[in-house]
């Protein structure tokens, strides 16, 4: 626990709202703690201490399945409490306010707000109206910053530094808040990172971002290092933004004959649910270049290290307030 409090004396945030606003330094200091928990647990130790006592609300507004069990598993492996909330059955079909909502789960003792919102910016308006820790588990658009962690992890997994290495993200980058954390956190570690989809998918001057823009994956497979295959969001866009399925996965389906011709040994991920025959076949989805379901083992100890690092933040503010 030693080596994990020297780790946690550097974090500095109150709250992790996305990887816009954090440093490469920021986001090692995540990818080296889940590392540290990773380790544990193949020690056999899955079961910590640090935030017994504490109470984790998950407040998921929009649906959700690996990301509310992973962070809920992440808590209780860390021995907190936890309040899940859904949307469906609240008293929000009752005219009660997103914030309301929010206060009266913060009254009940919770800590850590862990929230998912359809809004974009609801988790940073959230934060300014609560004093609890504030973790973003997506907002509408915007970012996704504990799915880009997960997979900027399995990636480092793989190849042991992220930097010089050539990502391409592939799919509706349009309407896809995991692109955009991956693609702020990618370029922090040094990959150089491709957006590749089709031309209605690609968002309006997204170069400023510092990435290249590709409309066609065979033009980019044999550069790409990882690609990492977003799914389409079929309940965001209008049909206009795309084309037939058919179509999409002719073109940028990853499928047996691409794998062929890319590098041998290319990491292939995913960010679930995927639709297989769409953005990616089944032979891909389960070979050996993929790493989908090291993303999921993975997304927990990540999450584990977000709300650990928050928690030892939040007790040593409270340390300054007492002294102050």
């Amino acid at each position: 626990m030693a080596n994990m409090e020297s780790s946690a004396s550097k974090w500095t945030k109150k709250h992790l709202l996305g990887l816009e606003g954090l440093s490469a330094e920021e986001i090692t200091l995540i990818l080296d703690q889940a590392a540290e928990f990773k380790r544990l647990a193949a020690a056999g130790e899955t079961k910590l201490s640090p935030l017994a006592g504490t109470v984790v609300a998950n407040l998921f507004f929009e649906n959700s399945t690996r990301t509310k069990t992973s962070f809920s598993l992440a808590a209780k492996r860390l021995s907190a409490d936890t309040i899940d909330f859904t949307a469906s059955g609240s008293s929000l079909s009752k005219g009660e306010t997103f914030f309301d909502t929010a206060r009266n789960i913060e009254a009940m003792g919770a800590n850590q707000v862990v929230v998912r919102h359809g809004t974009p910016g609801a988790p940073h308006l959230l934060a300014k109206h609560v004093d609890v820790a504030v973790l973003n588990a997506g907002d509408g658009t915007h970012e996704h910053p504990t799915q880009a962690l997960l997979d900027i992890f399995t990636v480092r997994e793989q190849r042991g530094s992220l930097e010089g290495l050539t990502v391409t993200l592939v799919g509706d980058i349009l309407h896809s808040r995991v692109a955009r954390s991956n693609i702020w956190g990618l370029t922090k570690l040094g990959a150089d990172v491709i957006v590749c989809g089709p031309s209605t998918l690609i968002p309006p001057e997204v170069e400023r971002l510092g990435v290249r823009v590709s409309n066609s994956l065979d033009e980019v497979l044999a550069e790409t290092d990882c690609i990492n295959l977003l799914r389409i969001q079929f309940e965001r866009q209008r049909n206009a933004y795309f084309p037939s399925i058919r179509e999409y996965a002719h073109f940028f389906g990853m499928n047996g004959d691409r794998i062929q011709r890319a590098k041998d040994d290319v990491v292939i991920l995913a960010p679930g649910p995927i639709n297989r025959g769409v953005e990616i076949t089944p032979d891909v989805a389960d070979g050996s270049h993929s790493v989908i379901l090291d993303q999921v083992t993975n997304g927990l100890v990540i999450r584990m290290a977000c709300l650990y690092l928050l928690h030892q933040r939040q007790q040593e503010l409270a340390t300054q307030e007492a002294t102050a």
